[in-house]
């Protein structure tokens, strides 16, 4: 589905229109419906937010419009718009393949994520399927709209970007595998050839460059781990911004492992993965001037005669030794090598993402996702961008206090600290000593990845946060 911005109203088969409750006297002008208050007055309407009023030959605009009422806008707020957007989308899916959507009503500062909304709302995931999703719309035009083309040009890339991470994410453990993820990095480079240099290491390379903690993740399962990096626009001089992806495909917790009851949910282990992917997509759609780097720790946590066990000692790349007290604080092995690794780029910034710890789901539930850093800048720019595309983050300690709770009698830390507490704010500790040679970031997003229950699914966050940080930092 594509977004485009009309100046005016263009008579296509569908029509939807906002009407607040306090301007519906109004309202005829705005709809083409002359006998607007007849229509309303039978049919009861007062424009009670997300009340529905469907018209059928009655507008000079439409065939076919329907009205949805707002209430009084001045109480609405940003929440809200995501059920203004399934509104429309349910309404209009298997009915019409081009539709105009009035959003003159809508106050100008809700126009850009209300845009957003509506591509996440008419995502569908059926591969599996033996009957797919009867879905015609492919357009929606856009009318009374402050957007520019450069921003709906930008929302067009992100949903791009946001149904790849779904899509990555949605897929089973046995389709979505370490291999599978390097062959999905391959085909966006060819797809993208100009704009796009990827670099797999296999286990053997990475055991080369001395990465113990990652291959001790993936040594208990047949399927060998990968290390993928993407670069975006390699040929520019600029120091780049560094995605890194926690990408554990499937994980059983290993030695240390997880009850079964909704062990398959681990499928999702690799969204942060997913988001880097959707980030990189978004970014070659929309052909941003800046160079980026995307960095995927791809692995399977599995028990096996050859997993890792508690108790064991490994070297990391950086030559910091880690004993492993549970199999099951895998992400951070994965990811501290992988962060060690990708100093070679000379970063300007480093942000990591993942799905890191039941913890932080404890602290922020499935709303926020947690942003950790000792820089307060880059916690603010993230934070930005976090509310202007409503994919939001809530600062978490990372501060030495809490180091000491890592410290092991026999190896230079632990993967899990003693009976402390806190293990969003350890575990993001336990990443920090990996990365004070340059600027840094991590993002808890257990809790905000995916959805259970009857909606079960991947949601592609935190790729519009990503994607909307990185064009901020090209209007810079």
């Amino acid at each position: 589905m594509k977004l485009f911005l009309s100046p005016q109203l263009n008579n296509s088969p569908a029509l939807f229109s906002f009407i607040d409750s306090t301007q519906l006297a109004q309202a005829s002008k705005q709809t083409g419906i002359e006998q607007l208050d007849t229509l309303v007055q039978h049919a009861k309407f007062t424009a009670n937010f997300n009340e529905v009023l469907p018209t059928l030959g009655q507008s000079t605009y439409s065939v076919a419009t329907t009205l949805i009422g707002l209430g009084d806008t001045s109480t609405l707020n940003t929440r809200q718009l995501s059920k203004l957007a399934q509104q429309v989308i349910q309404l209009a899916q298997k009915k019409f393949d081009v539709i105009d959507v009035d959003i003159s009503a809508l106050p100008e500062q809700f126009h850009y994520i209300f845009a957003l909304n509506l591509t996440q709302a008419n995502y569908h995931y059926d591969e599996f399927k033996s009957k797919k999703h009867e879905q015609v719309l492919t357009d929606i035009h856009l009318v009374g709209t402050t957007l520019t083309t450069a921003q709906v040009e930008l929302l067009n890339a992100l949903e791009s970007g946001q149904n790849l991470a779904r899509d990555l994410g949605n897929k089973p453990g046995n389709i979505c595998y370490p291999a599978y993820l390097a062959e999905v990095a391959q085909s966006l480079a060819a797809e993208f050839p100009d704009l796009l240099k990827v670099t797999v290491l296999d286990e053997q390379k990475m055991a080369d460059l001395g990465m113990g903690a990652f291959l001790a993740v993936s040594q208990g399962s047949d399927r060998e781990g990968q290390l993928i990096t993407l670069e975006y626009n390699a040929q520019r001089e600029e120091a780049p911004i560094v995605l890194v992806g926690k990408g554990v495909t499937f994980d059983t917790g290993g030695i240390s492992l997880k009850p079964g009851a909704g062990m398959d949910e681990m499928k999702f282990d690799m969204c942060g993965a997913a988001s880097v992917f959707g980030t990189i997509r978004a970014l070659c759609e929309a052909r941003l001037p800046i160079h980026v780097v995307g960095a995927i720790a791809a692995a399977e946590n599995m028990p096996s005669g050859n997993a890792v066990r508690p108790g064991d000692v490994v070297t990391t790349m950086s030559g910091q030794t880690v004993e492993i007290l549970n199999t099951d604080a895998e992400g951070r092995l994965v990811l501290c090598d992988t962060l060690t690794y990708v100093k070679r780029f000379n970063p300007e910034v480093v942000i990591d993402i993942a799905t890191l710890t039941g913890a932080c789901v404890v602290a922020l539930g499935k709303i926020l996702s947690g942003v950790f850093s000792p820089n307060d800048a880059l916690v603010t720019e993230i934070n930005t961008a976090g509310e202007q595309t409503f994919d939001r983050v809530w600062r978490m300690p990372v501060i030495e206090d809490y180091q000491d709770g890592l410290d092991s009698p026999f190896a230079d830390m632990g993967n899990i600290t003693g009976p402390v507490g806190a293990g969003a704010t350890t575990a993001a500790c336990f990443l920090q000593r990996f990365t004070r040679d340059y600027t840094w970031a991590h993002l808890d997003v257990a809790g905000t990845a995916w959805t259970s229950g009857a909606n079960k699914g991947a949601t592609g966050r935190p790729v519009p946060l990503l994607t909307q940080f990185i064009a901020n930092r090209v209007k810079a």
